[in-house]
């Protein structure tokens, strides 16, 4: 977790601290996660999809496709944390 507070912290890193989305003191993926609860999982396959359908088709494939991985790696944080916890 001090790991993701340094990465917010930043806010010049497009995959791992986009600015647009640390204006507040509340990451938004983190609000995104609370507000979804049990449907988080979900959303982030949803947004792995996104990046993975286009990224041969925007100017920036390999940073699209550095978010998809971001987006997994959490996604494979969640599913082990759920494991853990049952």
């Amino acid at each position: 977790m001090a790991e993701q507070l340094e990465l917010y912290s930043n806010g010049k890193d497009n995959v791992n601290s986009p600015s647009h989305y640390t204006v507040a003191k509340l990451e938004c993926i983190d609000a995104i996660k609370e507000a979804t609860g049990e449907g988080y999982e979900y959303y982030l396959q949803g947004v792995i999809m996104k990046y993975l359908w286009r990224y041969r088709h925007k100017g920036t494939p390999v940073e699209d496709l550095q978010k998809a991985e971001w987006y997994i790696k959490r996604l494979i944080e969640v599913t082990q944390n759920a494991k853990e916890h049952k």
